[in-house]
């Protein structure tokens, strides 16, 4: 299974590079998932800042370090948090609807019927899936940060009664442009794997509806699975070697 995919992955990346580009059918998928996901991935990631901004205050409080707090949060948001949050989400929703939609299209014998007329189904109609949900999730990713730094903060000042000076001015300190990048880096790749496993899923569709069920569910285990090992990797090759 695993060179059946590398192969159908391989497929999709050589058609993506050929013309015709169907833009706007990337932008109108692309822009379907970012409206579908953006309110999950706020609702998710800013109570998840206020959690983060709550437990360190506690424990920076101790040290009497809490001007330290802010900057522990943006770290954290911007390096694992928000990109690991908004592809989960992104990969509930648009991987899954990805895969209701080829799958559905596959057991009508639309792709069938597309390839009948001389189209390539996998160019007009996984490649711009695929691109999609590669652009959409460091999109939503962005939306995530702030929501997570924007919860973080209203607990620190707001609830905690923090200095918003010393929150604000800290909150780069300890972050560089590496952090923002490696976020929106990550964001790429896990985009485009949930994009490729979704399409594989349903593209290759067998059993009727029941088979699309299943390919929905596996679209969400895999894409998952497969993007936290990445990270790990990812996290390794970017930050390991500055920490040792």
């Amino acid at each position: 299974m695993l060179g059946r995919f590398s192969t159908f992955a391989g497929t999709v990346a050589w058609r993506g590079l050929r013309r015709p580009w169907f833009f706007s059918e990337v932008l109108a998928h692309m822009w379907v998932t970012s409206v579908r996901c953006l309110l999950p991935v706020v609702a998710v990631t800013l109570p998840f800042g206020m959690v983060i901004s709550l437990q360190g205050l506690e424990i920076f409080r101790l040290f009497g370090a809490e001007r330290l707090l802010s900057s522990l949060v943006s770290v954290a948001v911007l390096r694992e948090l928000s990109p690991m949050l908004a592809s989960v989400l992104v990969a509930a929703q648009g991987g899954s609807s990805v895969a209701a939609e080829l799958g559905a299209m596959r057991i009508k014998e639309e792709l069938d019927a597309t390839e009948i007329m001389a189209v390539d189904s996998i160019k007009y109609h996984v490649v711009p899936r695929v691109l999609a949900l590669t652009l959409a999730c460091p999109l939503l990713n962005v939306a995530g940060s702030v929501a997570g730094l924007t919860g973080a903060w209203f607990t620190a000042v707001v609830l905690k009664g923090e200095s918003s000076g010393v929150f604000l001015a800290g909150l780069w300190d300890l972050t560089a442009p590496i952090d923002v990048g490696a976020g929106v880096l990550k964001t790429i790749i896990f985009g485009a794997v949930i994009g490729l496993v979704a399409a594989w899923h349903g593209f290759h569709v067998k059993g009727g509806a029941a088979g699309v069920g299943r390919a929905v569910n596996d679209t969400v285990v895999h894409s998952v699975l497969v993007f936290i090992v990445f990270n790990y990797f990812i996290t390794s090759a970017l930050f390991g070697a500055a920490s040792t």
